[in-house]
């Protein structure tokens, strides 16, 4: 394994600046590997690299391997890792940052969905300013499992006969604002 750097315009970034700059990323270097946040960790047994060893990686310079891993995707965001933490770091920000950085790269892995539920997530939340559930997971199914759908039919079903999910979408007053917003973040560097 070996170090890699990110070309920046005229300039190279070392993986932990790279991580650092993304905000949440910033406390990576204060670590101490005590490895709290993999004990912690309600899913770390799924990971490619647990937490401690992504922050490890990090701070290595191993960024296409950490990267193109699954293991910042199964972070579920239950912060057990921040509450532990000796140093009062927040691994979990860690993680979404490690996150940012490999949709930006392209090399967010296939092994989860996570990264395209995220997309269709925000699709959804751009198209009506508001998050149309029937709409984004169906997208989500057909990009991912068509057939894994039907194990949820039931779900959806009892959903839309308590009157808790439309089947049309509805969209938000202001909706070309909050497209101009949206689009001016991206263009000062927000992720897709």
């Amino acid at each position: 394994m070996t170090q890699t750097m990110v070309k920046s315009p005229g300039t190279e970034m070392a993986f932990i600046d790279e991580v650092c700059s993304i905000p949440g990323g910033e406390a990576v270097r204060s670590c101490i590997q005590c490895g709290m946040c993999t004990g912690s960790c309600p899913t770390a047994n799924k990971w490619d690299y647990p937490p401690r060893k992504a922050i490890a990686m990090v701070r290595a310079g191993l960024r296409n391997e950490l990267l193109s891993s699954n293991s910042m995707w199964f972070c579920v965001s239950c912060y057990s890792c921040t509450v532990r933490c000796p140093r009062d770091i927040k691994p979990a920000d860690i993680m979404h940052a490690l996150e940012i950085i490999s949709i930006r790269s392209g090399l967010s892995t296939k092994r989860s969905r996570t990264p395209i539920m995220y997309q269709c997530f925000v699709d959804s939340a751009r198209n009506y300013g508001r998050v149309y559930e029937l709409g984004m997971m169906i997208k989500l199914f057909m990009r991912t499992n068509p057939f894994s759908a039907l194990k949820l039919a039931p779900v959806g079903l009892g959903l839309f006969l308590h009157k808790r999910m439309p089947l049309k979408p509805s969209r938000i007053k202001g909706i070309a604002e909050l497209k101009a917003i949206l689009d001016k973040a991206r263009a000062l560097g927000g992720a897709k």
